[in-house]
């Protein structure tokens, strides 16, 4: 079965049809930078550029940076435009798509289902955190395989700053952090994730994940196990297109 996925990120929406069987993608996945400013006007054109691209006619699952509450509401938006705010996305991509039927789910939810479902955190027992590194953090926090929507534990205070803006991917290249300095940083927000939440498994997600022999090996002193995303940065698209599967 084939579902489509778009992941809406700080720096790019990404998409393409999923093999929900397999967990992966079933055509390589067609990129658009996000417009700045990330309004919903221009994400929508770019969410609908991706989808044309394939001549995708079908349900279309999609993920959005904050919090989404009943499937369509945008409750917060810290690496887009601030416009995004109580904006029902569904109502409002479904029609730049032409009506096609849409699902939206927090990007870091997305990603973290995937895992769950097809990798890293396949049958895996009590609390899993995935956490997805780029623009910013996001988080996903599964308890048995069941998933607690929408804790963006990226912004918590970490130091007196918000977590996202010391340890994110887009932290390290804006301050030229080198690969040691920034897995202090990334150490220091898991043991304070790992202190409130006491994990077995920690999910490294987000591009970097791509590059985790540079940085997993220097994070020290956390008892949870701590493993790369094995779906890696596709792991929004494929879990996108699962809860849009699942709703239609």
């Amino acid at each position: 079965m084939h579902i489509f996925g778009v992941d809406i990120g700080g720096s790019g929406i990404k998409g393409a049809p999923v093999d929900l069987d397999l967990g992966d993608l079933a055509d390589e996945r067609h990129k658009v930078l996000t417009p700045h400013p990330a309004t919903p006007d221009s994400v929508a054109d770019g969410v609908k550029e991706v989808v044309e691209h394939f001549g995708w006619t079908g349900p279309v699952g999609i993920t959005f940076p904050g919090v989404v509450t009943g499937g369509a509401t945008i409750r917060t938006a810290a690496n887009v435009d601030k416009s995004w705010i109580d904006v029902d996305a569904r109502a409002l991509l479904s029609d730049r798509l032409g009506g096609l039927p849409v699902t939206v789910v927090n990007d870091a939810d997305a990603a973290g289902v995937a895992e769950v479902q097809f990798g890293a955190g396949r049958d895996r027992q009590g609390t899993v955190i995935l956490l997805t590194f780029g623009t910013g953090i996001g988080s996903a926090v599964f308890s048995d395989g069941v998933l607690v929507p929408n804790t963006e534990l990226g912004h918590l205070e970490l130091n007196g700053h918000d977590a996202e803006t010391r340890a994110s991917t887009k932290a390290k290249d804006d301050h030229e952090l080198t690969w040691e300095h920034w897995a202090k940083r990334v150490t220091r927000y898991l043991a304070h994730v790992e202190m409130l939440f006491s994990p077995e498994l920690f999910i490294i997600g987000g591009g970097v994940s791509r590059k985790s022999q540079k940085f997993l090996p220097l994070i020290e002193g956390i008892q949870a196990e701590i493993v790369p995303a094995q779906l890696q940065n596709n792991a929004g698209i494929v879990g996108a297109a699962m809860r849009a599967a699942k709703a239609y």
